[in-house]
C-alpha cells in the first residue's frame, strides 16, 4: 500500500507531462486561421448550426455552408441533436486536416477553445467569432471518422 501511495502521484504527473504538450501542439497556429474570437460588446449575427447523424457512415451539419462579410461577427449556437459526441472546429482546410491526423492518434482529445467545441449528445455550445480574412474556411468534426462521414461545412468570407 505504501508503494502505491508513491507510484500513483508519479504516474499522474507523468501522464500530465505527456499529454499537456500534445494539447499545446494540437492547437498551435490553428486558432486564428479564420479570424479572431469575437467581442460580445459589439454587434453580431446569430447562426444556429445543428449536428446530426443518420448513421455512423452519414453525419452532417445544418446549414452546411455560410457566407460571411469580412469583419462580421457570428455567434454560432451549436446544437448536437445526435446520439454521438461531435465537434465544431472552425479553421482552414489545411489546419483542420493536420489536426484531424493528430486526433486519430489521440481520439479522446476534447475541445473547449475559442474556435472549437466538443459537444455532447443533446447538448449545446457557443462560439463568437469575427472573420477578419477573406477566403474559404470550414467547420468540421475532427473525431476520427466523422469528417469522412460528412461532418464538414464551408464558410466563404467576402
Amino acid at each position: 500500500m505504501e508503494s502505491l501511495r508513491f507510484v500513483l502521484p508519479v504516474v499522474l504527473l507523468a501522464a500530465s507531462v505527456v499529454t499537456s504538450p500534445v494539447r499545446l501542439l494540437a492547437h498551435e497556429g490553428e486558432h486564428f486561421a479564420a479570424g479572431v474570437p469575437g467581442d460580445p460588446k459589439k454587434p453580431f449575427r446569430t447562426v444556429e448550426v445543428t449536428m446530426h447523424e443518420e448513421s455512423q457512415d452519414h453525419m452532417s451539419y445544418t446549414p452546411a455552408s455560410l457566407d460571411v462579410k469580412r469583419g462580421e461577427q457570428v455567434k454560432f449556437i451549436i446544437r448536437n441533436s445526435g446520439a454521438f459526441v461531435h465537434e465544431f472546429v472552425l479553421g482552414d482546410e489545411k489546419g483542420n486536416l493536420k489536426h484531424a491526423a493528430l486526433m486519430r492518434k489521440f481520439p479522446d482529445m476534447e475541445h473547449d477553445d475559442p474556435n472549437g467545441k466538443t459537444v455532447q449528445p443533446q447538448a449545446t455550445a457557443e462560439i463568437l467569432w469575427r472573420f477578419t480574412r477573406r477566403g474559404s474556411f470550414e467547420f468540421a468534426c475532427l473525431i476520427p471518422g466523422h469528417r469522412e462521414a460528412g461532418m464538414l461545412g464551408k464558410i466563404t468570407v467576402k
